[in-house]
């Protein structure tokens, strides 16, 4: 399976303009709301139309312009599950699954595959229900099932877990990344959830203001954003202008101090980041001088805000996070950070 998408769809102020491909994969969107995620969604199911581009899938042409191609939904062999699953309120379990197989003419045929489809879901003891009694869980496995049961070449998940609370959110991405684990197609979800995102994709976008910026393994990605729109979706809390003052070596105004980097650094940086989790007392690298301010509780972390020594006092406060095993008996002086934990932002 390969998806290949090359388009362009403006809606009022707002212009989309995204490229990126996607194979046999779970690959990601992760942007923030408003960043065009599902708008692109829609494009390559057909419910929206771009203005000019090219999309393929299995080298079969879904859209282009130029040649006036616009195939049907229907024709799209395209499976989307939307946010709020669209059941059908008045049909049970099994007639919703049923509602997938409508192309499907012999009756007999139809009964088993929804009966298989009902077995693989595990929602067999439930097929008789309606969708208002439902959990959130069951729902979402009843439009899955509905979906999967048409044999789509291309699965899209319009941010699946985004109604659900906590305790809820993440039994259901790891069971809905077991369910999916024989699935034979791609995989696309859009996502604002930067740990739904590394959790699940094996792969990630990262979408702003309506353009992809980066498309990289979900890890490489985080260890090295390039961007500050990526780095703060990927939770980068401290991050700060910068300049280039050598070949590993930048400083920043904010802080006011002078970093070692472990990568060249390019023409056209604008800023650097440094996850909270990775300043640590006793790393020689990158030691300055700190005072700890004020200090948070959670369940199994704390955070400590702090300043660097001469830190410009109208700048922010830089976060230091660390676990409750590794709190310190007394603040500490200094903190360091290792070269190649310094995230250069271009």
């Amino acid at each position: 399976m390969a998806l290949e998408v090359n388009i362009v769809k403006r809606l009022g102020d707002f212009c989309l303009r995204t490229a990126f491909s996607c194979e046999k994969e779970f690959m990601g969107i992760l942007g923030a709301s408003g960043s065009g995620k599902s708008l692109t969604l829609k494009c390559i199911a057909g419910i929206e139309k771009p203005d000019r581009g090219r999309i393929v899938l299995d080298g079969k042409v879904l859209f282009d312009s130029e040649k006036k191609i616009n195939l049907p939904p229907q024709q799209r062999r395209v499976g989307y599950l939307f946010q709020t699953c669209a059941l059908f309120p008045g049909m049970t379990v099994r007639q919703n699954i049923l509602c997938g197989l409508r192309r499907e003419k012999d009756r007999e045929i139809r009964e088993k595959l929804a009966d298989e489809m009902l077995g693989l879901l595990r929602i067999r003891d439930i097929a008789g229900q309606k969708p208002e009694t439902l959990s959130g869980g069951q729902a979402q496995r009843t439009a899955l099932g509905r979906i999967l049961v048409n044999k789509p070449d291309l699965l899209m998940l319009d941010e699946p877990f985004s109604a659900l609370d906590a305790h809820l959110r993440l039994k259901l991405q790891t069971e809905l990344k077991n369910l999916l684990t024989g699935y034979g197609g791609g995989i696309l979800m859009v996502t604002h959830d930067r740990d739904e995102a590394y959790r699940l994709c094996s792969r990630l976008g990262v979408m702003d203001r309506g353009q992809m910026l980066a498309v990289k393994e979900t890890k490489a990605l985080f260890a090295d954003p390039e961007t500050r729109a990526a780095a703060v979706l990927t939770g980068c809390k401290n991050i700060a202008g910068a300049r280039r003052t050598g070949e590993r070596e930048v400083f920043v105004p904010e802080w006011n101090i002078h970093l070692v980097t472990e990568k060249t650094v390019r023409d056209g940086l604008q800023a650097v980041g440094i996850r909270a989790h990775d300043f640590q007392p006793g790393i020689p690298e990158n030691r300055f001088p700190v005072r700890i301010g004020q200090e948070m509780e959670e369940p199994f972390e704390w955070i400590s805000e702090f300043r660097f020594a001469d830190q410009d006092p109208g700048s922010p406060a830089v976060w230091w996070r660390y676990s409750r095993a590794a709190r310190p008996e007394t603040p500490p002086q200094a903190l360091g950070v290792l070269p190649e934990k310094v995230l250069l932002l271009y």
